[in-house]
């Protein structure tokens, strides 16, 4: 059963910056919930038929963003899940209130210079294509989205130079800290 510790919330949704971790912790954290897992960038490609970059060139950021916001709405209606959220997922003042009020929201928080060594090879990131300086380009982004982030989250835990197991295990931790009704680490795998 996904943790008790949601206080009355049965889903998980990770927010943070590009680079954070959150399809790797999302992935590792719904197996040790027994919960399904979506990747809502993943869920508008699926649904599109068409890739991230593809939709930025044709619709821009906005239309981009339009299709976050009905994909977000729609994946968090489920549960049990564990759901990543792009970057900017948290833009939108919808995306937030819809976050905040129908799961436990994690935010991811790594360094600018942890998101520049994590994605200095990806090609699906269209807010840095051509971009002649990704580090000032995160930089930017990260000054404006991380009050956002922090502003919803109900936990935050960072991931700069930490394994995936290590920050999901510390989800799992706080989740269950939080509940009377769950035992201790009750779903952290054996050690």
């Amino acid at each position: 059963m996904l943790a008790r510790a949601m206080l009355g919330k049965r889903n998980v949704f990770l927010i943070g910056p590009m680079g954070s971790g959150k399809t790797a912790v999302g992935k590792y954290l719904a197996r040790l919930l027994d919960a399904p897992f979506y990747d809502s960038d993943a869920e508008i490609e699926r649904r599109t038929g068409v890739d991230i970059p593809y939709i930025f060139e044709k619709e821009g950021e906005a239309g981009f963003r339009e299709r976050e916001r009905e994909t977000i709405d729609a994946l968090t209606h489920s549960e049990p899940m564990v759901l990543a959220t792009g970057g900017g997922a948290v833009l939108r003042p919808e995306n937030r209130n819809c976050l905040a009020s129908r799961g436990f929201v994690v935010y991811l928080e790594t360094s600018v210079a942890q998101q520049t060594h994590r994605v200095r090879h990806a090609r699906n990131r269209p807010l840095l294509t051509n971009v002649a300086d990704p580090a000032a380009k995160l930089e930017q982004l990260m000054r404006e989205r991380a009050p956002l982030y922090a502003e919803i989250a109900d936990l935050t835990v960072t991931t700069d130079g930490r394994r995936v197991r290590s920050v999901a295990e510390e989800i799992i931790r706080a989740l269950d800290a939080a509940s009377p009704a769950a035992a201790p680490t009750d779903h952290l795998p054996p050690t």
